[in-house]
């Protein structure tokens, strides 16, 4: 056979013959009852070769050489179909009719044939058929199945090439079924009828598959009721045993086989009388429960529409007790409920409350029957009940876990409820169901606890419940090494406190998510018994309390990691309404208490003998210049207590000596290191007991007052010893001009600064009487910082007093004036004897402004500033006046005049500059002080020649820009 490839069929065909779709489609009839839109047409395809080269080879296959051009019959070759909308529509090979002179004659071309199915036909095909009416002949023909209408079909036979049906027969009143072959009649081999009263129509198929589809489409046409059901084909072996099967065996045969081979002829024979239905049901029931429960869905143990259908149709046929098929239902239930199957409470609740209906005589229809046996059995089954219900409330976590199915623990509940019952009518008083729900929910707290236990890897086998009399285990302290056998390569080697305790803080996660999953998913179905789910949430506690309380006895004494444990378990409990200062509420602070007391006793000495230490080696220099150059001071070593790590961030208790931390809280010069490490311990101390929340009142206003106090007494003694060290520094300094205010002592007044600044935070409580403490601080520092600002005016003024001392050497009347002017009158005779200069004012202006720009720059607090400029100004005027006034008899010496003018017109502008009020520059001091050097200047201008040289009281910007 040679068959064209694509390469071939592209170099011998006029065009790509690849795939034909052919649509054989005739217009419809203008009418909307056409019959039929179908025409059985042949279709011819006609494949014309083609030379690919004038001479060479014919084709690729043979390579046969050619001599000349082919003719046009040579070339011309044909196939011809007969399709039909049952055809197949992939690309099939047809074998082709070829010319005589082709070289080819086994050609064959894959086409595929489509053809449209029209809308109103629903089946067409070859059938053989012969009938009374129509149809007279036996005879194989084409048939097509047509709706006519909504509900009128008919069989319609056609020719080929003709669009009108040449017989047909109305469906209206046919019943289809197969059927056996008949006798006598030759050709087809699967049988099927159309019967209707007066009248039979056989058909017969090639094919059993053709048969079904016919069979089928008819059926739908009818609309008959009964369903017909395709046998299958029975191959029977001859009566000498020979391999020849007869496919054309009656269908009754067949149906007494397939009887005979399931073992069904007997219950089909048997007399239904002779049967113990009731057992058969249960078998039946019971498989069928097996059948659903395999569902790839969960059924949760109700049956199908279906199954419902063939089990009400099996006690009504055959009699079968409605007490006894519940009764059987809730058996099977309860066996695949203790087996761990899911089965919905709802249906056990109706299955139950059917079978106590009878049991009780309380049916609603007032009918209601029922067995001894039947009795015996519903006694029994309502104490497997009872049992399984309690325990699923006691599992109730593992048994609907996160509340699923939904509403299923609540039905639980209600079902326990009536199966606790007497009778179906009287209810069970509500003290006896609470006492069954109280012990379930008791095992439950110990269940949960265990598994919890077993979760987190917590040792310790016995535990024993706190302070709870239903259970009495056994207390023991958790085993210092691990015993697990599921960890053979840990087994021996020491727990360490530090891994109880990481352990414990573990557990402690899990018990609050635990409770917090019971209120979130379980909650609502035990809204009738919330008080129950107080007292297992408070023995799930108490269970917790055991290992708590063995994990904190192995903690060495004066160690705080515990506390995390303590907020963790304090905050969780503050949230909740009902546990708020519950039973281990208060457990868990009558452990704590005495931790946070130690705690507070130790840090308040540590602060305290940080301030000793600090203060008797502090260098005060600033924050910032200290903690950039810390590889140069030595500060003592102060062992302090940490605080401990929370989850509230914290920072740890760092020691004296590492005070690193403070750079990168203040960016500006403060307080010194001693200073505001105090300032950081009091307030991380007290913002450390805040955090913890201590839920009882009296307790935690007593560890507010006794922090405040504390603050107050540690400030205190802070400002005092700042005072002390401020006045011996500024005795240790120089008296002369050449005095620069030192940065100690501008840290020293950041200190009262920050005192003042921390003391309304660390030292106030919004209690009244409480308030003494943060008035009484407050005073304490206002008086400081006045004895402070008055010591450093005194230094100012002892520098300007050492100036005024100097310039009473040319007084009037003295040995070194008389002595100064006879020298110097003999000596200008005969050179140019230099005067005395300004150096005297201006080295004491200069050190005027440089403190003053050193104490406005250092200096953080703006207030202590304009105070002390202040108080500055009116005493050095006082100073100058005094002296003025001393001298009141006597004329100034022209040095003494200009000294005093460049003084006084200085101090004036530059204290004007500073922000000193001008009711204080122009006091009546200044006003006396003018006055006096206004007098002497004229006096001056009179008696010498040459003037002041420019200097005077007036006021003159061209003077003090040449003056500057």
């Amino acid at each position: 056979m040679a068959l064209l490839t694509d390469k071939v069929f592209c170099q011998k065909t006029s065009q790509a013959i690849g795939e034909c779709v052919t649509n054989n489609r005739n217009s419809r009839k203008e009418k909307e009852s056409e019959w039929l839109t179908l025409s059985l047409n042949n279709i011819v395809q006609e494949v014309y070769l083609q030379d690919a080269v004038q001479t060479g080879y014919d084709d690729e296959l043979h390579k046969s050489p050619r001599k000349g051009p082919m003719s046009r019959k040579e070339r011309e070759s044909e196939v011809v179909l007969h399709p039909t909308p049952n055809s197949p529509k992939s690309a099939e090979l047809h074998k082709m009719v070829v010319s005589k002179n082709s070289t080819d004659q086994d050609l064959k071309i894959k086409l595929a044939v489509r053809m449209d199915k029209p809308q109103n036909m629903k089946h067409c095909g070859y059938l053989w058929t012969i009938g009374k009416n129509v149809w007279k002949r036996w005879k194989k023909r084409f048939f097509v199945l047509v709706q006519v209408s909504q509900y009128t079909f008919a069989m319609c036979s056609y020719r080929e090439k003709k669009a009108e049906p040449q017989e047909l027969l109305q469906l209206d009143g046919y019943t289809v079924d197969y059927t056996d072959p008949q006798p006598g009649l030759e050709g087809g081999r699967s049988f099927f009828n159309a019967v209707k009263e007066g009248d039979t129509v056989i058909f017969a198929s090639d094919d059993e598959q053709d048969r079904i589809l016919w069979v089928q489409a008819m059926y739908r046409a009818t609309g008959q009721s009964h369903k017909p059901i395709p046998p299958t084909q029975v191959q029977k072996l001859n009566a000498k045993g020979g391999n020849v099967p007869q496919l054309d065996a009656p269908i009754s045969q067949f149906y007494a086989d397939r009887a005979q081979k399931h073992g069904m002829d007997e219950f089909i024979s048997a007399n239904p009388c002779m049967f113990d239905h009731a057992t058969l049901f249960e078998t039946l029931q019971r498989l069928t429960l097996d059948h659903r429960l395999n569902d790839s869905y969960s059924c949760l143990g109700w049956f199908s529409p279906g199954q419902v259908f063939v089990l009400d149709e099996y006690c009504a046929r055959y009699g079968t007790r409605g007490c006894h098929r519940h009764l059987c239902y809730l058996n099977d239930l309860l066996e695949r409920a203790e087996n761990g199957a899911m089965i919905d409470p709802t249906l056990l609740h109706y299955s139950f409350a059917f079978c106590a209906s009878h049991v009780h005589g309380n049916r609603p229809d007032g009918i209601g029957t029922v067995t001894v046996e039947e009795k015996e059995r519903f006694e029994e089954i309502k104490e497997r009940l009872r049992i399984l219900l309690e325990n699923q409330i006691t599992h109730f976590r593992y048994c609907f876990p996160f509340g699923r199915p939904e509403g299923a623990l609540k039905a639980t509940l209600s079902l326990l409820e009536r199966v606790l019952m007497k009778d179906i009518v009287t209810p069970v008083p509500q003290e006896e169901v609470k006492v069954v729900i109280r012990k379930c929910l008791e095992k439950a707290a110990l269940v949960n606890y265990t598994r919890l236990s077993e979760y987190a890897q917590i040792e310790g086998k016995n535990r024993e419940m706190y302070e709870h009399p239903v259970f009495c285990l056994a207390s023991q302290v958790m085993d210092l090494t691990i015993h697990n056998q599921k960890d053979p390569e840990n087994v021996g080697q020491i727990v360490t406190p530090a891994k109880k305790l990481e352990d414990t803080i573990r557990l402690a996660e899990l018990v609050i998510e635990v409770l917090q999953q019971n209120e979130e998913h379980h909650a609502e179905a035990f809204a009738w018994w919330s008080d129950l789910m107080v007292e297992h949430a408070e023995t799930f506690l108490s269970l917790f309390a055991v290992d708590m309380d063995a994990a904190l006895e192995t903690q060495a004494p004066d160690t705080w990691d515990s506390f995390p444990l303590f907020q963790l378990l304090n905050d969780f409990l503050r949230s909740e309404y009902n546990l708020l200062n519950g039973k281990f509420h208060k457990h868990l602070q009558d452990v704590f208490a005495p931790l946070v007391v130690r705690y507070v006793d130790l840090m308040e000495s540590s602060i305290a003998q940080s301030i000793h230490r600090g203060f008797d080696r502090e260098s005060w220099e600033p924050v910032k210049s200290l903690t950039s150059n810390l590889p140069n001071v030595n500060l003592p070593n102060v062992n302090l207590p940490k605080v401990p790590n929370l989850p509230v961030n914290l920072p740890q208790m760092p020691s004296f000596s590492a005070s690193s931390w403070i750079a990168n809280i203040y960016d500006a010069d403060n307080g010194s290191g001693t200073s505001e490490d105090l300032f950081w311990k009091l307030d991380a101390l007290q913002t450390f007991i805040r955090d913890l929340h201590w839920p009882e009142e009296e307790f935690a206003k007593h560890l507010e007052q006794r922090l405040k106090l504390m603050s107050s007494d540690m400030i205190e003694s802070c400002v005092k010893r700042t005072r002390v060290a401020f006045e011996a520094k500024l005795q240790k300094t120089s008296r002369s001009t050449d005095f620069r205010v030192p940065q100690s002592i501008c840290t020293m007044f950041n200190v009262m600064v920050d005192a003042k600044t921390q003391s309304t935070k660390l030292c106030s409580m919004e209690v009244g009487q409480e308030r003494q403490y943060h008035s009484k601080i407050d005073e304490l520092i206002e008086e400081t910082v006045k004895e402070m600002i008055t010591l450093m005016v005194a230094k100012f003024v002892t520098i300007l007093e050492g100036v005024l001392s100097k310039l009473s050497r040319y007084d009037e009347g003295t040995l070194f004036s008389s002595f100064l002017s006879f020298t110097v009158k003999a000596a200008s005779k005969y050179v140019d004897v230099p005067k005395p200069g300004m150096d005297l004012a201006d080295a004491y202006v200069t050190f005027v402004r440089q403190s003053q720009d050193i104490l406005r720059d250092k200096v953080n607090e703006e207030m202590y500033i304009e105070r002390l400029f202040d108080q500055w100004y009116t005493s050095s005027m006082n100073v100058i006046c005094t002296w003025l006034t001393d001298r009141m008899d006597l004329q100034l010496h022209i040095y003494q005049l200009k000294i005093l003018i460049r003084l006084v017109k200085k101090a004036y502008r530059d204290f004007r500059l500073q922000g000193v009020l001008d009711s204080t520059l122009n006091s009546k001091t200044y006003e006396t002080i003018r006055n006096r050097l206004t007098v002497e200047e004229a006096t001056a201008s009179v008696s010498e020649g040459g003037g002041l040289q420019g200097i005077t009281m007036k006021d003159s910007d061209e003077e003090d820009e040449d003056e500057d």
